[in-house]
């Protein structure tokens, strides 16, 4: 009630001038990315999508909170739009190259909520974004599914992981059509002869790319699992041959995620699950308690490796994001290391033997070693470096401070930026307060020197040699090699 006073209490003569929001957040590179004067706390997303036409219409309704005297602010968003309303009053708004500029009829308050209701309809696969496609159609529907960038192919949003929501979202689809999305599902209802509405929700904090919805004709299943959650599955009737081995695989998300609990501290989300759409995607994506797998990872067999990467990433890259996209390899470094985890745990080769082993396989004068892994650039950001040598970094670290410090370190981490945005100053800051070393001189080389390092991530008396390969080595590489060839 003070707040609704105060808000009556303002004449027309103290009315705010406001100034409009800047048109990115700041992001090192990508510069609109995001927007400024104002933080989202939760989207409603309410959609129809006809899989014939590629045409998707709906309303996402956005609640938010003013950090500033608003006159105009930015929303990241690329289809067509037919009307804004803001605070229930028709509000002036533009589009251009991704960014849809609303202009409210009143100046907003700081520190004031309210509500952005956006009306559109479009085809989105057509739509480009830094020169990129990420609306991914299939024969029976469509997937987005991709990071950094999705979330403008299909509902207008503050596109960074700085700023974190919960979604709520819902989908009309023809009937024999799945429409799969993020958390718990709420409801699943016909609503009329020719559409059947999906409705989920996700309570836990999460960034606009990390929203997805996959769109065609699957087998869905909804099992608990042993922590109590529900653990929803669903696989592309176009799978044929590699169906089995897909199954194989995500279906063992609940024993994955236990394990990586040891190692990254409890799971942060309220569901889990996995979905495996039509071979053509050329990637998986940790999408928020439900990652998306190409099913071209399963043409040669179960693969928990692909599975153990994107289960990580809900610790790291989900729960706590990158406040900058230059820190992308606490997202890939991060993940990457948790295969060599896995592997460990299924005695297919030690985290020490993978890393050494790719070290020492790699010559100096190969390209791998001039991608820097700590700020690699737009055009390198999903380079196999940042994958790699980010996974070397981290044993680096391991061999330097052994095993009880790095562990608590990586709890660490998780627990103190869970739902929210670190950088990597403030990993290593916490490396060498875990640690009680100075650890400035391994991190400069590992991320930010070009070159092969001149010793090792074992140090220089590592043991391992170029002839002895881990059995889980090509699986690794093979998973690596298609993301980063995908995206």
């Amino acid at each position: 009630m003070a707040g609704l006073a105060a808000v009556l209490l303002v004449s027309p003569a103290a009315a705010a001038v406001g100034s409009p929001g800047p048109p990115g957040i700041g992001d090192s590179y990508y510069p609109l990315d995001g927007n400024g004067g104002y933080d989202v706390s939760h989207y409603d997303i309410r959609l129809r999508y006809q899989p014939a036409s590629d045409l998707l219409s709906g309303t996402t309704t956005i609640l938010a909170t003013t950090t500033q005297d608003l006159s105009r602010f930015n929303l990241d968003f690329l289809l067509r739009v037919s009307s804004v309303l803001v605070n229930n009053v028709p509000a002036a708004f533009s589009t251009d190259g991704g960014e849809l500029t609303v202009t409210p009829a009143a100046v907003l308050r700081a520190g004031q909520d309210f509500i952005v209701v956006v009306r559109y309809s479009d085809t989105p696969e057509p739509y480009r974004l830094y020169g990129n496609a990420s609306w991914f159609r299939t024969a029976t529907g469509a997937v987005a599914a991709n990071g950094p960038h999705i979330a403008p192919w299909w509902f207008p949003s503050n596109d960074h992981p700085r700023d974190k929501a919960t979604f709520d979202v819902s989908i009309a689809v023809p009937p024999g059509v799945e429409a799969l999305s993020n958390g718990d599902i709420m409801d699943v209802r016909q609503t009329a002869p020719q559409w059947v509405r999906w409705s989920w929700r996700s309570v836990g904090p999460q960034a606009p790319y990390l929203a997805f919805l996959a769109i065609g004709q699957f087998d869905a299943r909804l099992v608990t699992a042993p922590n109590g959650q529900n653990l929803i599955t669903a696989y592309s009737d176009d799978l044929g041959a590699s169906g089995p081995a897909a199954r194989a695989s995500v279906e063992r998300t609940p024993e994955i995620i236990q394990t990586l609990e040891d190692w990254f501290g409890p799971y942060p989300f309220e569901a889990q699950g996995g979905v495996v759409v039509d071979p053509g995607l050329g990637y998986a994506m940790e999408t928020q308690t439900r990652p998306a797998y190409d099913g071209g990872f399963f043409f040669g067999g179960t693969n928990t490796y692909v599975v153990a990467h994107e289960l990580a990433h809900q610790w790291v890259g989900d729960s706590v994001s990158v406040d900058d996209w230059r820190d992308i390899w606490l997202n890939e470094g991060f993940a990457t290391y948790a295969e060599y985890l896995w592997s460990e745990h299924e005695g297919e080769g030690t985290a020490a033997e993978l890393a050494q082993f790719r070290y020492d396989t790699i010559p100096a004068d190969d390209p791998f070693w001039q991608v820097l892994p700590g700020d690699p650039g737009v055009p390198n950001q999903l380079d196999r470096a940042v994958y790699f040598r980010g996974g070397m970094t981290l044993q680096a670290l391991r061999t330097t401070i052994g095993d009880d410090a790095f562990f608590t370190i990586l709890r660490t981490w998780t627990d103190e930026h869970q739902n929210g945005t670190a950088t990597t100053d403030d990993f290593i800051a916490l490396s060498e307060k875990v640690s009680g070393r100075q650890l400035d001189d391994l991190f400069t080389t590992w991320l930010y020197t070009p070159g092969k390092p001149p010793t090792g991530p074992n140090g220089s008396a590592a043991p391992f040699t170029t002839t002895a390969k881990p059995k889980s080595y090509d699986k690794i590489e093979f998973n690596v090699n298609l993301m980063t060839a995908g995206k």
